[in-house]
């Protein structure tokens, strides 16, 4: 620009003559001309041109800062809805991204699993290992990164639902073999006396049998506490009755098992072995009728998964059974012969072992959880657990 051009600069002064609607009606309203403003190029200061005006000097003021600056009160509303292509075009962007950042395997063979674990096919047209690594990648940023293990989840889930419909057997050992065997030659007699027993009570008249039913229910209403005694310093989780009725056993979460006299409830012995909750103890079904003192007349089992077998004169125990730890054991229970003892894990299985062998014949699954007690039939043919 050259020194002797000028900026000319227009500035309307705002001049107030009330509602001018009637005049500007009438066409009288006249709009007041503005002196111009010029502003030379290299002077710091503008020059005012009166001419035009109409205005002398004494008329105009001079223009404050804030006049200078010209303040909109329009504004254009932006855009809250993006365009569906920009969207579009953001979301490939993202997963472009991804896809670098997603690590896949070098190896083809394992690509190709990957694939067909997948649903896709392993091979296109012309694809070499590095096409065909790539369209593992993109897959893999459009399904996720854990793609693969879902279906292989998935597979496995399947293959459990196919496993659980399948008829599966134990393969038992030899000494299983003979446990059933003499386990049929005592269940079976007694099961022939007790089918007998049965057809002859059928034959009895109905005054009879309702003679019986009339006497134990008198004799259960006339039950009543005969005596009270403290057991432990610990809770009691388990008593039981010797065959012969002459003595109870105790178990308490101390550790301690206790031998007591009836009915004056004096205790005559204390079994020490365990070192934690005892669950449960059991008489032998020949105890104090058969069975020797120094044999084995009860059993006991804890929390930590041991087993103990105990005689009537000694506190401690003559042997140990071991294979279930660290599981709890939490019931067992004696055959009515005596041979055997079946004991409840906490490992959802059950399992029984002869004592005669001197080893377990038998772990038997089939619990979804935790097994908490078993009973045998009388005839010793049968057992229940849950």
């Amino acid at each position: 620009m050259a020194d002797d051009e000028k900026l000319t600069i227009r500035k309307d002064k705002r001049v107030h003559y009330g509602s001018m609607e009637e005049k500007i009606k009438a066409g009288t309203a006249q709009v007041p001309r503005q002196p111009v403003v010029a502003l030379t190029t290299g002077s710091t200061s503008p020059t005012v041109d009166l001419s035009d005006s109409g205005m002398s000097e004494e008329e105009i003021e001079e223009p404050s800062k804030e006049q200078h600056i010209y303040v909109s009160s329009e504004y254009l509303p932006m855009e809250k809805r993006e365009s569906e292509d920009k969207i579009q075009a953001l979301a490939e962007f993202e997963r472009r991204k991804k896809a670098r950042e997603i690590k896949v395997s070098t190896d083809d063979k394992e690509v190709k699993r990957y694939l067909r674990q997948i649903g896709e096919p392993i091979c296109l047209f012309g694809e070499g290992p590095a096409d065909r690594r790539n369209r593992l990648r993109e897959l893999l940023s459009v399904l996720g990164e854990d793609a693969i293990i879902r279906k292989e989840e998935d597979e496995e889930k399947k293959a459990e639902v196919e496993r659980e419909k399948e008829t599966w057997f134990h393969e038992g050992p030899d000494s299983l073999k003979i446990s059933r065997l003499y386990i049929a030659e005592y269940s079976l007699p007694k099961a022939k006396a007790r089918l007998e027993k049965s057809r002859a009570e059928q034959e009895l008249p109905e005054a009879t049998k309702n003679g019986k039913i009339q006497e134990i229910i008198r004799r259960m209403q006339t039950v009543n506490i005969s005596g009270s005694q403290i057991g432990d310093s610990r809770p009691i989780s388990y008593c039981t009755f010797s065959p012969n009725g002459e003595y109870i056993l105790t178990a308490s979460w101390s550790g301690l098992c206790k031998l007591w006299s009836l009915p004056d409830i004096e205790m005559v012995q204390v079994y020490r072995g365990h070192d934690i909750n005892v669950g449960a103890i059991e008489f032998h079904p020949q105890s104090t009728k058969s069975v020797e003192p120094t044999d084995v007349n009860m059993a006991s089992c804890s929390h930590d998964g041991t087993v103990k077998l105990w005689s009537l004169e000694s506190d401690e125990p003559i042997a140990n059974i071991e294979g279930s730890a660290p599981f709890r054991v939490s019931r067992i229970k004696f055959h009515p012969s005596g041979r055997f003892l079946a004991t409840c894990v906490h490992d959802s299985s059950w399992r029984m072992w002869d004592l005669v062998q001197l080893e377990e014949v038998l772990h038997q699954e089939g619990h979804s959880g935790p097994v908490y007690c078993i009973a045998y039939h009388p005839d010793g043919s049968l057992a229940v657990t849950g």
